[in-house]
């Protein structure tokens, strides 16, 4: 095999397709978009095959059952990639939209106008959807792709990059609005971080290791879609029956997710009523908990602190009990890591104090966590889940991958 290409000469590929994309029509776009969603579709069985010599590379090594779950493409997550680019390809283009404009007292015409930020880097774990979902949404805002995946989950990312530059070269772009780093070692992991030359914008997407590398390496901008340690409480006021069938979902519909619950706080009030029958509920789901919880649940173990500052990303959840409304904001905010926090209520006031002082980037009221995503909220497939609060907040679509620029229109006006 070749030695990879370096990842600076990459990275200038990425930036010279950037400035075409930058003027690319709306229709150009959607056709790219939708001849790669065709040709995925009909290249299933050979990225089934590719994926699966990751998948038996992961399990060879011992790797947990989550991180196979996130490795592993099927016919209908292939499907699901192409009904993606599909959707965005359905979406309303940013790219030129007027945001607002004045006319100053000299005669000057101002506007300020979504434009792309140019090369957007993703540097992501092993979820190989991802290298598809995020060429797509780059794609569709203007913005050169710039990838670095997993060494685990290498031989898919490869040949999904592959089927979608094939896609963009057959309608007259540029194959390198999608640019993939095949060398997955942890050196050029960093020098990947730090091409400042070429990248515009970083978005990592992985667990905790990934981010402390980013937050100690880089020296390109970023934003960080970070951890889902999320609660789900259940007010004193709570529908009981909902709150169950809420938690069932937020917990188990897919564990492996940022978004999927990894606490419940239960009021004091309700607890004696709902935590049996929650118990029986989540079969299957190791259960922690406080005094409070064992004395009802006799079979959960005993929370720890590490235990309530956890994204489990598996079948185990930590379950409390709160005296107030207070206790249960105040342990999210102790606790909490900003992504997606839900209530279960009947109570306007308490729903309206909930929404109001928890501190995330969505919250939930009557609703499962399993929601706060991008196809979810209509943007179609998102490239990742911000937890910061600049520039980006929540589900990143196509909007959130744009800048603005200001045009000044004048008539020969110059500055006394």
């Amino acid at each position: 095999m070749p030695d990879p290409t370096p990842i600076a000469e990459l990275g200038r590929r990425a930036k010279a397709a950037s400035r075409t994309l930058a003027s690319a029509s709306t229709g150009q776009k959607d056709d790219a978009l939708r001849a790669a969603a065709a040709l995925l579709v009909a290249r299933t069985d050979d990225l089934l095959a590719a994926n699966a010599a990751d998948v038996a590379r992961a399990e060879a090594d011992g790797v947990t059952a989550t991180v196979v779950d996130r490795l592993r493409l099927t016919p209908e997550r292939v499907a699901a990639m192409a009904g993606g680019l599909e959707q965005v390809a359905g979406l309303a283009d940013p790219v030129g939209e007027v945001l607002d404009g004045w006319v100053r007292p000299n005669g000057l015409q101002i506007s300020r106008v979504r434009v792309p930020l140019g090369v957007v880097a993703i540097i992501y774990e092993n979820r190989p959807n991802v290298t598809s979902d995020a060429a797509g949404l780059c794609l569709k805002s203007g913005n050169a792709a710039f990838l670095r995946g997993s060494s685990g989950a290498i031989t898919s990312n490869t040949a999904i990059a592959a089927v979608l530059r094939e896609a963009y070269e057959k309608v007259g772009l540029s194959a390198d609005a999608l640019v993939l780093v095949e060398d997955t070692s942890r050196e050029a992991a960093v020098e990947f971080m730090q091409q400042r030359g070429a990248i515009d914008c970083l978005i990592p997407r992985g667990g905790p290791s990934l981010i402390a590398s980013i937050l100690e390496h880089a020296t390109v901008p970023f934003v960080i879609d970070g951890d889902g340690n999320c609660h789900v409480y259940v007010d004193a006021d709570a529908d009981l029956e909902m709150a169950g069938r809420i938690i069932v979902n937020a917990k188990t519909q897919r564990p492996s997710v940022c978004n999927a619950a990894e606490s419940v706080l239960v009021h004091r009030s309700v607890a004696d009523a709902f935590l049996p029958a929650l118990a029986t509920a989540l079969s299957g789901v190791e259960l922690v908990g406080d005094d409070a919880v064992r004395a009802v649940i006799p079979t959960a173990g005993a929370a720890t602190e590490d235990d309530w500052a956890s994204e489990f990303l598996d079948l185990k959840l930590a379950v409390g009990v709160v005296d107030s409304i207070d206790e249960a904001i105040a342990h999210i905010a102790r606790y909490g890591s900003g992504h997606s926090e839900a209530i279960v209520t009947r109570s306007f006031d308490a729903a309206q104090r909930f929404t109001r002082e928890v501190d995330a980037a969505a919250v939930l009221v009557n609703a499962s966590t399993r929601f706060v995503d991008g196809e979810e909220f209509g943007f179609g497939a998102e490239i990742g889940i911000s937890t910061q609060k600049l520039h980006a907040r929540g589900p990143m679509g196509l909007r959130e991958l744009t800048t603005a620029k200001y045009i000044v229109r004048g008539s020969g006006q110059t500055r006394g």
